[in-house]
């Protein structure tokens, strides 16, 4: 990897976009983000080994991702103001661990400290990485947010997968052989934060100096944040049904056999990876509030039937479900930093965070739901959330690189 990373000497000298770098960091996310959705994966086994209910297992999902939610944008603020390129592979000790406790974890209160510290992990990670992204986008922004973006994606896809074939055959304690993929991750975030030391500092500072955004005036950029903020709310509540809850519903209403729900969960997942790629360079082409309307408010529809589908429509609708909203994230990240010029760290935590925070209080909140109703209630009021990208419409023009 570090290999790659200096063949890019050409791209470098020509300010241009570094795709070693992009990648590298791509990587690392799919293995950072395959190793925290192993979480979610195990919970039908959770469940029944320890008795927890849905409203327990909302909690677990709540403390791993509230801890990264208050976290990113505090580690994000940080970096803006003293960078520090070491806390990219320093941050993947706090992923080991977190999966370390968990293997070995028989406890509940022992399965929250796991999950705190897998979110320690993340709130490292994501806003110092995407910082990465755009030092290396050379001015493709919303190319380097996706591909950067996708990377996370294809690891939620494969943690189910890998808890299908993995953690259900040999059980919880195979968790600690993931938590190795850390030190994988740890060595290439060390040449990537090489990298950020001698050559990316330069390049953003360059950028922030050429302008590029036109800064808007304070209370239009504030509206705009407020605004993706909602949209993120929305989108993120929604995922959380599925990630958290889904492989539960399929049981239910349809009767699969956990390793098949866990397929289609993996199948959803693939699908919000390849709807990712989409998203940022279509943003570069046609603007990204375009992308944003399409990608919130076009998934309702199919959201609003999803409740009433049999088994053999659900698929197909979650397939794309998860093609229409995973386009909006990269889409809104970059929005965001364009509304807030030089301030990448705090803007990337603070989307990242607010993402992890409400996917948390949404799987929190869902459980209740779930113990006090029924499953199937959750996916019947989950389905009108994506009505909340009518928003999109008060957004602020912000001119594009």
């Amino acid at each position: 990897m570090s290999k790659t990373i200096a063949r890019n000497d050409t791209a470098e000298a020509a300010g241009g976009t570094v795709f070693g770098v992009i990648l590298a960091i791509s990587f690392c996310h799919m293995l950072n983000d395959m190793m925290q959705s192993l979480l979610p994966a195990i919970y039908p086994g959770l469940k029944s080994d320890l008795g927890l209910s849905f409203g327990q297992i909302g909690l677990i999902t709540f403390v791993y991702q509230i801890t990264a939610s208050i976290l990113q944008p505090l580690v994000g603020l940080y970096a803006d103001r003293r960078p520090t390129p070491m806390a990219l592979p320093g941050g993947t000790l706090f992923s080991l661990a977190g999966l370390t406790v968990l293997s070995a974890a028989h406890s509940y209160w022992l399965l929250l400290v796991g999950a705190s510290l897998l979110g320690m992990g993340s709130s490292v990670f994501h806003p110092e990485s995407s910082r990465v992204a755009r030092m290396a986008a050379g001015g493709r922004h919303g190319l380097a947010q996706s591909l950067f973006q996708v990377g996370g994606n294809a690891g939620q896809a494969l943690g189910p997968l890998a808890a299908a074939l993995v953690v259900v055959r040999w059980g919880q304690s195979s968790l600690a052989f993931f938590a190795l993929l850390a030190l994988l991750s740890g060595a290439v975030l060390w040449n990537v934060a090489l990298w950020y030391r001698h050559h990316g500092l330069g390049r953003l500072n360059a950028s922030r100096r050429s302008g590029g955004t036109t800064p808007l005036p304070r209370g239009h950029a504030a509206r705009g944040i407020a605004i993706l903020l909602a949209l993120i709310f929305s989108k993120y509540v929604y995922l959380a049904s599925l990630t958290s809850y889904f492989t539960f519903y399929l049981i239910h209403r349809f009767g699969v056999s956990v390793q098949n729900a866990q397929l289609h969960l993996f199948v959803f997942l693939a699908a919000v990876a390849v709807g990712t790629i989409a998203g940022g360079p279509l943003g570069d082409r046609f603007g990204r509030k375009y992308v944003i309307w399409f990608s919130i408010l076009g998934a309702l529809p199919f959201t609003l039937l999803l409740p009433h589908a049999s088994l053999f429509w659900t698929a197909p609708l979650t397939i794309v479900i998860g093609l229409i909203l995973a386009s909006a994230f990269p889409a809104i990240v970059v929005f965001a930093q364009e509304l807030v010029p030089g301030k990448v760290g705090m803007i990337s935590g603070l989307f990242f965070g607010f993402s992890f925070g409400m996917g948390g209080l949404g799987a929190a909140l869902l459980g209740w739901i779930a113990d006090m109703t029924s499953i199937e209630t959750v996916y019947r009021l989950c389905a009108f959330l994506p009505a909340i990208g009518l928003l999109t419409a008060f957004l602020p023009n912000v001119e594009r690189d």
